[in-house]
């Protein structure tokens, strides 16, 4: 989902997925086409550890669809490379999204609720656009409804939403979902020619980091 030139790319979605696919398996990810490297790269902690970072947005179909895949590849990964979601809001009707995950985050309810949240939005078709509508779904999941606004509202979720754009500006992030990489690196199913391909992609960005 990209808020610039979305509707010039999704005409040749389908052909550019093929192509890519079968351009990726004949040989090395080529940088620009299957992933971009950062022209400044990032300043990143010395946790000794390579940080990968999803950036993606409730309100995003692609990233709905990329979640199953994502989040199987994620649970796999070596003690060495740490996984993170950072919420995208490319504008001021898409912020709310991102409190709902930072909200569940600072609740330690992201992994009984990440996938709920998806499902809501692009199955059962849920507004989930105010803070009324949040609440309601919250509660009709077992959530504590006043501690979720409680926390939905706090300064330390106004802190998690202004670091996250300021990293997705960074990364000069325009579409989601994308995957950034060390602070080095980002790639895409739309760059890379599918899920599976954007994160092969990724897998081979994470051995570079490693061989320095």
């Amino acid at each position: 989902m990209n808020r610039r030139r979305f509707a010039i790319r999704l005409a040749a979605v389908a052909t550019a997925c093929g192509l890519a696919a079968r351009a990726f398996a004949q040989g090395a990810p080529v940088e620009g086409r299957d992933y971009v490297r950062l022209a400044q790269p990032l300043a990143m902690p010395a946790t000794g550890k390579i940080e990968v970072v999803e950036f993606f947005g409730y309100w995003c179909p692609h990233c709905n669809s990329f979640e199953p895949t994502l989040d199987a590849w994620q649970r796999k990964l070596p003690a060495d490379v740490e996984f993170r979601r950072v919420p995208v809001a490319f504008s001021a009707a898409q912020e709310p999204y991102a409190r709902i995950f930072y909200t569940l985050e600072a609740m330690g309810l992201i992994e009984q609720m990440h996938r709920k949240v998806f499902t809501a939005i692009h199955v059962q078709h849920q507004r989930l656009q105010n803070e009324k509508e949040i609440l309601a779904f919250m509660s009709a999941n077992g959530v504590d409804a006043s501690k979720f606004a409680e926390i939905y509202k706090s300064f330390t979720v106004a802190t998690k939403l202004k670091q996250g754009r300021q990293l997705a500006d960074a990364y000069k992030i325009d579409g989601v979902p994308t995957l950034g990489i060390q602070g080095r690196y980002f790639t895409s199913p739309s760059l890379a020619g599918g899920p599976e391909q954007a994160l092969r992609v990724t897998d081979m960005l994470i051995q570079r980091v490693k061989q320095g």
